[in-house]
């Protein structure tokens, strides 16, 4: 399929003009998550780990909502399907996890295509119920079919990765591995943000009329936009793995598809760090309010409820309206 030649007036917002600093800061980001973990003990290190799996599973379904305003509740069943793909290939076939890594993006990456056909008669909330019903049907075959998936339960003793002959067993090791591939990853969408389909996918969210008439294939872009997602939901379940070195049916229900919704909104919809800032709150934001007992779901739930009236755009939006308020004032006072 060939780049569209779409017009910079659907450029995808905050990609241009400050693209560059976009890319020095996933370097520098990178830089301190690798250095971060030093002192901060086994969970601590773990907690930062997770953050950085659930921000690449949030960047697949910000590519499909934030950029291709595509509805989809089955982010969960994509990496569960990831998670099982490299757990099966590498602990009962003795498949490398670099190898079982890329299986598992294919996979979804395939299965996000099939998916995508049904988004092309239908839209909104009916759209948001194809994919919850394709959410449940992987929930069910996870649980039920046991010879394969072991069942509720599940699947352990899942060998985390070498890398160049170095064992990655240890936290702080597995970390910096899941800091680099997340580096990487998102790179990627760094660069398929900023390229023609990163703008025919936003000329397919803001007009899809429109976007036909500057020559962009609707139906062939929102399919890319599933399956890509979908990949990126894979991958980050193959990293889900080798992390907790166990699985099981349950962090793939349709309830986190619902919490990953809730990470894209919150952190900001169609922003690059939107993701990172969603998986934030989502992740670690529960772990500090572990202080509080019984109560720090209520303060989480608050807390969160409190973000989305304050900035519907999410935490990114309310950082852009500050810095472009500070710019004009600024820009005022000279």
């Amino acid at each position: 399929m060939s780049a569209p030649a779409v017009q910079n007036s659907v450029a995808p917002r905050r990609a241009t003009g400050r693209i560059d600093a976009a890319l020095i800061g996933l370097i520098l980001g990178a830089i301190i998550l690798w250095f971060a973990p030093v002192g901060m003990g086994r969970y601590g290190t773990y907690v930062l780990s997770l953050w950085l799996v659930m921000s690449i599973g949030v960047m697949g379904l910000n590519l499909t909502l934030g950029y291709a305003g595509q509805t989809s509740l089955a982010q969960a069943a994509f990496m569960g399907l990831g998670a099982y793909t490299t757990a099966i290939l590498t602990t009962k076939y003795g498949v490398s996890w670099y190898a079982a890594f890329a299986l598992s993006g294919l996979l979804t990456f395939a299965v996000g295509l099939l998916l995508g056909f049904p988004a092309l008669r239908v839209r909104t909330h009916y759209l948001a119920f194809v994919t919850l019903a394709f959410s449940t049907l992987i929930w069910l075959v996870l649980r039920n079919e046991q010879w394969l998936t072991g069942g509720v339960f599940g699947i352990s003793n899942i060998n985390r990765p070498y890398f160049f002959g170095i064992k990655l067993f240890g936290a702080l090791e597995f970390h910096r591995f899941v800091v680099v591939v997340t580096l990487i990853l998102s790179l990627k969408l760094w660069w398929l943000i900023r390229s023609p389909w990163g703008r025919a996918f936003t000329a397919l969210r803001e007009n899809p009329v429109r976007a036909a008439s500057l020559g962009i294939d609707t139906r062939a872009y929102t399919l890319l936009a599933f399956a890509i997602g979908s990949a990126y939901g894979g991958f980050a379940g193959a990293l889900y793995a080798p992390l907790v070195e166990f699985i099981d049916p349950s962090p793939f229900s349709l309830s986190q598809s619902l919490f990953l919704l809730l990470m894209v909104v919150a952190g900001g919809a169609g922003y690059l760090f939107g993701p990172f800032v969603g998986a934030l709150l989502g992740v670690v934001l529960p772990e500090w309010l572990r202080f509080a007992g019984s109560l720090y779901l209520m303060i989480f739930a608050a807390i969160v409820l409190a973000l989305l009236v304050i900035c519907p755009q999410g935490v990114s939006g309310l950082i852009e309206r500050g810095w472009n308020a500070l710019r004009r004032k600024t820009g005022g006072a000279r």
